[in-house]
């Protein structure tokens, strides 16, 4: 994906513009894993071999996607992925 593409993605929920977190670019700069967050809805999307999956809840596999974002702690700063949001762990 590439970064202009985010300009033309929006919330699938709500419709609200979308932040990009990237995890891993190619050498042209291509983002090839990370998540577009929604600071609306609190809703990720992640970001897998370049394509944003970005179903809408009903259609979307919390089991299959939670992988990713446990593989990405550590750019989730304390994060929790959960319900397909992103929210702060509680202390």
């Amino acid at each position: 994906m590439r970064k202009s593409t985010i300009q033309k993605l929006c919330c699938p929920f709500d419709k609200a513009d979308l932040e990009l977190n990237i995890v891993l670019q190619d050498t042209a700069e291509n983002i090839l894993e990370g998540w577009l967050y929604c600071k609306q809805c609190q809703r990720s999307y992640p970001i897998v071999r370049g394509i944003p999956i970005m179903n809408p809840d009903e259609y979307r596999e919390f089991s299959l996607e939670k992988p990713l974002f446990e593989r990405w702690q550590k750019q989730l700063q304390g994060k929790k992925f959960e319900n397909f949001r992103l929210i702060a762990k509680e202390n």
